[in-house]
């Protein structure tokens, strides 16, 4: 069952912390691993499933993310500001997205 489901009386009581986040992260690996093997053998119904169930935790990641003051103080690129990759040399590469 998805970390996500939690009942109404618990709502918004949970702790979010690095290991809640991660083990969202590892569930939607795994759930991104069985769409893919039941799109093979052609199960779209439990496709749908599992991709509303991806959706939700995306979601809720992108709300958790959303709401946290301290999202840039553990990145190096200010918001807003797409990162710059550095060249083989340590030259900063202009040239992003092949442009």
């Amino acid at each position: 069952m998805s970390v996500v489901f939690v009942p109404k009386r618990q709502r918004g009581k949970a702790q979010i912390n690095q290991e809640t986040i991660q083990r969202l992260l590892d569930e939607n690996d795994q759930l991104v691993r069985c769409i893919m093997e039941y799109m093979q053998k052609g199960r779209a119904v439990e496709c749908v499933q599992y991709q509303q169930i991806l959706h939700r935790n995306i979601v809720y990641l992108g709300t958790i993310a959303d709401a946290s003051p301290n999202l840039a103080l553990h990145t190096n690129t200010p918001i807003g500001e797409a990162p710059t990759l550095m060249t083989q040399n340590g030259h900063k590469d202009i040239t992003q997205n092949g442009q």
